[in-house]
């Protein structure tokens, strides 16, 4: 891993936007908590989740509008004073998907926290956002060729279904992970930091981009103050929506980092297709919610809620190493393999076979006597 020549120059600015982007959240969530809490938007306990008290949702919010002030800022400042240089393939319109679609996302997410959605309902909207993001110029064109040299191009239908795939994956992805307090949100502090990191690299050499990730990584941080376990607020619909969506674009911009997000982001994907696989062989809809999930074998195998969490923390960090060490086409790699591991151990019982079909709902747990997080549509 070799740094482009500018990346020192590029230190004071991720620092003042990380700073600045962190105190933001961290001031707004208790701010966004009073107003949730006011309105009833909460989450109450039921058999599918494994909250023990009603805590208020709708944290997604405090971390959209850190990052979107701090980045619109930093954007319209650098446009004159150019503290880091813009991407020549960077074109106003990707901007405006990234910060427009963001402040959509977490939108259409708090009508969900305000009116709870069905699941289709979400697709849909999902879907919508991805495709709007398309038309702005938001495309998957190439990655690299996992066997042989060089890449592999995409191009007009093929690139943008791609990329409304890529978008719409990555939101419920996130989506589903965020199962337990301080999961989602830590894991997607990881990916961002990541992203930042190798935006900076000669293999991608995007400073600009590199700014905005660390932007998203303190408004993450900033909230994880208030979501780590035991959490005071939940980042809701609003902030799944809007972290996945704000992730798959600036793992689109510039360079695509498209392999590199695969594989920071692996635990959250991987779990994503291996469950609706689950789901789907034992003649159940994809959107039905359960306890298979990997947080939920971990819980099962006996680990408090905290050490849960500490532990996927722990893979996601490893993944980010190899995805900063690792080639294009090594990264591919070495997201099949852990694709395939993680299908063994989402398939191999850890509670005697899981003979009867109940032994994976909810009402079967223990839970334990704290407030954990969302876990409705996952």
């Amino acid at each position: 891993m070799t740094f482009i020549s500018t990346a020192g120059a590029a230190v004071g600015s991720i620092v003042v936007v990380f700073v600045a982007a962190t105190v933001l959240a961290l001031v707004l969530t208790p701010i966004v908590r009073r107003v949730v809490l006011r309105y009833e938007i909460v989450d109450r306990p039921e058999a599918r989740r494994v909250n023990l008290v009603p805590v208020p949702r709708g944290g997604g919010l405090a971390i959209s509008a850190a990052f979107l002030l701090v980045a619109s800022v930093f954007l319209t400042i650098n446009q004159e004073v150019r503290f880091v240089s813009v991407p020549i393939a960077l074109v106003p319109s990707d901007v405006t998907a990234l910060l427009l679609g963001g402040a959509i996302a977490a939108a259409l997410g708090a009508i969900d926290d305000l009116l709870d959605l069905r699941a289709r309902v979400q697709l849909l909207g999902q879907v919508l956002l991805a495709c709007g993001a398309v038309v702005l110029g938001i495309t998957i064109d190439f990655v690299a060729d996992p066997f042989g040299p060089g890449v592999i191009r995409f191009s007009g239908p093929i690139a943008a279904g791609l990329t409304v795939f890529w978008i719409v994956g990555m939101i419920n992805s996130i989506n589903w992970i965020d199962g337990l307090d301080g999961l989602s949100s830590g894991v997607s502090f990881i990916a961002a930091v990541t992203l930042g990191i190798i935006s900076l690299t000669t293999q991608v050499g995007q400073p600009l981009i590199a700014v905005l990730c660390f932007a998203l990584a303190g408004a993450l941080l900033g909230f994880l103050r208030w979501n780590f376990h035991p959490a005071s607020i939940f980042a809701g619909t609003s902030g799944v929506q809007f972290v996945g969506y704000t992730l798959a674009v600036l793992a689109i911009l510039g360079t695509a980092k498209v392999a590199v997000a695969l594989l920071v982001l692996g635990v959250p994907i991987i779990d994503t297709f291996w469950i609706i696989v689950r789901r789907v062989s034992h003649g159940r809809s994809p959107f039905a919610p359960d306890r298979s999930h990997i947080h939920h074998r971990l819980l099962d195998l006996g680990l408090s809620h905290r050490q849960t969490v500490l532990v996927i923390y722990g893979i996601c960090l490893i993944l980010a190493v190899l995805a900063l060490l690792l080639s294009g086409v090594n990264q591919l790699y070495a997201f099949l393999g852990v694709f395939l591991a993680f299908g063994l151990v989402l398939f191999l019982p850890t509670r005697g076979g899981f003979r009867r079909p109940d032994e994976l709902e909810a009402s079967s747990y223990e839970s334990e006597p704290t407030p954990a997080a969302d876990d409705r549509t996952g």
